[in-house]
Parts: structure tokens; sequence; C-alpha cells
């Protein structure tokens, strides 16, 4: 880049275009939003048959190329100012150097050359002639040690100041050249294919685009504030409400795992966050999975003294080796994912409100990672977080005769409405832990629950700061657990992440907690969750919950044998109607009204055992 190039940069030019992409990805995300929350839900509760399914699939397709737009204009935007960075810092440089070399008595030429005027040094009889120089950029031990001899040996005392100025413009014209070369391709890289349909490849191609535009991007970047170090989720809340539109846009952008799974952050900077992950993972799985050769035939046949005898074939068990693991864990992953997708598809159904992604990692903590809410919980009248216990993972995260672990939040959202309509809700189901998988085994550990008990108290404390940001109160909340998800429960109640804001050093987890066929809470009275005995509630059932709640307390899960169901705990007892341990959440039951109840504030309409 020229210096009468760079002199003429604008950078507020690109800034604003930035600006106006960003623009459009925040219409392309209110499109999104109108298809998937206003027309599909109108479609589907107005329109029955084949048509309307089609043209529900239509209109899915149609969310996702907005979800599309909105992504690349996130990256679009964060491009150019991430270019408009580098080079306005390239100019500053440059217009300081010239700044200097005017006033110490030089001239800065067009062609970045600089001429100083005629001179003598102390002792020198006779003034030397200006001149002009150009300078160099970069430099190496062994130039600049000829630069400083030649300055040494020059006539004109002028002459290294000149130089040095020459060298400093040189060195801010290559820097704005380096930016343009490469920020060049970067750009051209942010085109989506001439067609109207968003693939897999499409989305595997805005992952690569992010590796670009963040690699490029990186002084721009490591210009942001960054997070707070260990900071609390009132810290997080803190930090992202101080950054402007086009910095949280750049953090969107590049960095979405990090911002999707900040505790305190809004629920729906949260869920764009997370949306962007699952979608470029499961096109990432997608396209695995395809890459997969098909599996050979499984059998040859061999001649022996008895004739031809079946085996497995060379082919097959290469492949058995090769891919079948692997083709199994996509599968697997894709299988959670589809399950994912269905809640966000049923939105409206049954009055089932928007779907919230607050966390998403397809392979974290083994079993993968899931926070999803129903309602957004940020502007809630009430919300209740649901912990599932053992063998919880993300693959069978909405599987069961018995709803699921997403069905059972989407059950207590609807009868907590019914118990309060004019209210508003918003129900959490919360699997951030590395879930016990043997009932025998792994589960009469309390190791599982000390390692997740702090992870969920951050949730808790994160959903309570991004609640109080929006609403400026903290909402109501409940915390229930089921089986082991108890225990997690109990020891978040019991954790101390530190000061919070006017609620001291060990803030209330939640206004009530709720333990549904508790094996023990890792506490031996219910005033040890720091909530107020009157606050926590219990309920059990027959058979298989019987063995899981007696279980646990022989190994000690409870504190003194002790476990939520007894008397001695403290709390209180809620009558349930459940047949087996995952029957608490059957519709229409008592077990189902109970908790509803609580999580609506409606003590007085729970049955007590």
């Amino acid at each position: 880049m020229d210096l009468a190039t760079l002199k003429a940069f604008k950078p507020s030019e690109y800034e604003e275009a930035a600006d106006g992409y960003r623009a459009t990805g925040d219409m392309a995300s209110e499109a999104k939003d109108a298809i998937d929350n206003r027309i599909g839900l109108g479609l589907r509760g107005e329109v029955k048959g084949d048509a309307a399914e089609a043209a529900h699939e239509q209109l899915k397709k149609l969310s996702s190329n907005f979800h599309y737009v909105q992504t690349e204009c996130g990256l679009v935007s964060t491009a150019l100012n991430g270019f408009a960075f580098d080079i306005a810092v390239a100019k500053r440089k440059l217009e300081a150097a010239m700044e200097d070399a005017r006033a110490d008595g030089c001239t800065v030429n067009a062609n970045g050359s600089v001429s100083y005027p005629a001179g003598k040094k102390p002792g020198d009889e006779k003034t030397a002639e200006g001149g002009a120089v150009t300078g160099s950029a970069g430099g190496t031990p062994v130039s600049d040690a000829v630069e400083r001899q030649a300055v040494h040996f020059h006539p004109n005392p002028h002459y290294g100041k000149a130089l040095a100025y020459a060298n400093r413009i040189a060195d801010a014209l290559e820097e704005a050249t380096d930016a343009d070369t490469k920020w060049a391709p970067k750009l051209r890289a942010l085109r989506a294919d001439d067609d109207l349909e968003v693939s897999h490849r499409d989305w595997a191609d805005v992952k690569a685009d992010t590796g670009g535009v963040s690699e490029a991007g990186r002084n721009y970047f490591d210009s942001l504030p960054e997070p707070p170090k260990d900071g609390t989720p009132r810290d997080n809340a803190a930090w992202w409400k101080g950054l402007s539109p086009e910095e949280q846009a750049a953090h969107l952008a590049l960095n979405a795992a990090r911002v999707g799974a900040l505790d305190g952050l809004p629920a729906e900077t949260r869920d764009e966050a997370n949306r962007k992950i699952f979608a470029e993972k499961r096109s990432e799985f997608e396209l695995a999975l395809r890459a997969i050769p098909p599996e050979p035939p499984k059998y040859t046949y061999v001649n022996s003294d008895r004739g031809p005898i079946r085996t497995y074939s060379g082919e097959y068990m290469e492949w058995i080796d090769k891919y079948s693991d692997r083709k199994k864990e996509l599968e697997g992953h894709l299988k959670g994912m589809d399950q994912i997708q269905d809640r966000f598809d049923r939105t409206g159904v049954r009055g089932l409100p928007e779907a919230y992604l607050l966390g998403y990692d397809p392979v974290g903590h083994s079993d993968g990672k899931i926070i999803l809410a129903n309602g957004n919980p940020d502007t809630a009248d009430h919300t209740a977080v649901y912990v599932p216990g053992t063998k919880a993972n993300i693959e069978k995260i909405a599987e069961g005769a018995d709803l699921g672990d997403l069905g059972r939040s989407e059950v207590l959202w609807a009868e907590s409405v019914q118990m309060s309509p004019r209210e508003s809700y918003s129900t959490i189901t919360w699997l951030d832990y590395d879930a016990p998988d043997k009932i025998g085994g792994e589960a009469t550990r309390g190791s599982y629950a000390e390692d997740a008990g702090p992870t969920l108290r951050s949730f808790m404390e994160g959903n309570r700061a991004a609640h109080e940001a929006h609403s400026g109160s903290p909402g109501h909340t409940t915390l229930i657990g089921h089986s082991y998800g108890t225990t997690v429960v109990g020891v978040a109640a019991q954790s101390d992440i530190g000061p919070v804001g006017d609620f001291g050093p060990t803030p209330r987890i939640a206004d009530d907690v709720i333990a549904v066929g508790s094996p023990g809470m890792q506490a031996d009275h219910a005033a040890d969750l720091g909530i107020g005995a009157k606050n926590v509630w219990a309920m059990g059932g027959p058979y298989d919950d019987q063995v899981v709640r007696q279980g646990g307390r022989l190994v000690g899960l409870g504190d003194s044998l002790t476990i939520p169901t007894d008397e001695r705990f403290g709390g209180n007892i809620m009558k349930s109607d459940s047949s087996d341990h995952g029957g608490f959440w059957d519709r229409e039951s008592t077990s189902l009204r109970n908790q509803a109840a609580v999580i609506a504030g409606k003590y007085e309409q729970v049955q007590h055992d």
C-alpha cells in the first residue's frame, strides 16, 4: 500500500459497512425467530395434513437459511472491523511519523521519502547540503548497524533523523500492505454458494471461515475486553453489559463456545452462541458419517474338505476395525441432536414456549452437555431447573418410557402454567455434569456430585444475575433433582463460589429445592441446604425407587444415613402417586401437581404426606 492510499484510508467507512452487515444479521435473526415462533406456530396450530407438514418442512429450511445469513453476517462484520482496526493502527503510525518529521524541520514526500534541510555538524566549517532519504521497513541487526555507521559518517546532522522518520513511514506502509494482503482472501472467502439451500457443507465452511477470521483478526480480538478471569457470574454479566454492540458481535462470531458457556450472560445471547455451535457440529458429524464407506458384505465362503464354510470376510473385519466405533459414535451424537432439534421444532405445540439452548457440547463430560430451557428464564416470573440422575446422557436426553429428561421439563412447564396462568414460567433441563452410568457402581460414589456441585451452583447464580439484569429482580426459582441429581443439588446448595453482590458469601441457591427419589443429598438436615427447611421438599415412590433411596442411605450418599424422605431430615414430605422411580412426571399425577405447586409458589396447594 502506498502513502497516498494509506493517508486517504477512512476506517469509519469500513466500520459503517460492518454496522450494516451486523444490522442485516439482526434482521435475519428476527426473521428466523418470526418463522420459528410465530409463522410456524400459527401453521401448526391452524392447519393439518400432508400439505401443512410439507409447508412446515419448507419453513424449517427457510429458518436455517436465515440462521446461516445471521452467522455469516456476524463474521463479515467482525472481519471488516478487524481489517479497519489493522489499517487504522498502521495509519496512526504513519501520521505520527509524518507529524514528528514536520515538527523536526523535515518534509515528507509523496513517495514516502523524507527531505532534510542543509546543516553542519559542530566543528565543521562547511555546511552540508540537504537531501532526501528513502526508508526501509523491518530491519535486522546487520542493516541497523550499517545505518548507524552511515549516519555517523554523513556530513549533514539532519540525515540521521530524516532516515529514522523514513524508516517509520516504511514500517507503517508495510504494516498496511501486510494487513491488506492478509484480509483480502479472508473477506473473499465469506461468500455463500450460489443456491437457495444451506447445506452441511455450507455450515462446515462457516467453521472454516470462523477460523480464518479469528486468525487474521488476532490483533483486533486481543484489543477487545476479555471476560473476567475466574469471574463470578455477576462479573460475567457486568462484562457483557459493558461491551459495545460491535464488541459483543465479535465475541459471538469468533468465540461462540466460550460465550455460550458463560454463566451470567443473557439467555438470548447464550442461545445464539450455542445454536451456532449446534449447527456447525451437526454438519461436521453428518459429513464425517457420509465419509465412512458403506459396510462391505459380512460373510464369505471358503472351500474345505467338508464343502464351503461361511466365515467373516477380510474386508468386513477391516471395516469393523477402522470404522465401526466411529460410525456408532457419530450416530449417537446425531441421535441426540435429532432429539434437541425436535424440541426446537415443537415450539407452539400444546402451547410450548420458545426453546433456549443455554449450554451445548456433544462430547462434554464424556456423555455430552445440554442445558435447554422452555421459555426465557431472564423474563420468567418462576424458573425451575431440573437436574437428571444416573445414566443421563445427551444421546438419550428425550428418550424413555418416562418422557425423557427434556420431556420432564416440558410437563413441569405445562402443569405450572395451569397452576397460575397469568404468570410466566421457564423450566430448564440441566445436564452439565458427568452423570454416573451404573446404578450399582458409580452411582454409589459421591465424587460425581462433588465435581458437579460447583458447576450447578455457578449456573444458578448466573441465572439469577441474568434475570436481575433484565428484570430488576431475581424472580422465584426452584431447583429439582431426580435420583443422583438430588445428590448434585445437595452439594451445589452447600457450595460456596464466593461473594456475590448483596447476597453475602453464600447466597441462596434457589428459593425452593425439590428432591425426587433421592438416595441422599450429602446432608443430614434440610437446613444444611441454606434455604430454610420450610423450602425443602421431597417425595418418593415404591419398588425400584425404594431400592434407590435405601441403597443411597446404605452407601452414605446422605450424611448420618439420612435421606430427604426421612422425617428427621426436616423438610416437607410431599404425597406421590408414582408407581416407580421414573413416574413422578406422569401427566395428571399428584406427583407432578405437587412439583408444579412449588414451582408456581402455590405452597398451600401442595399435598403433604
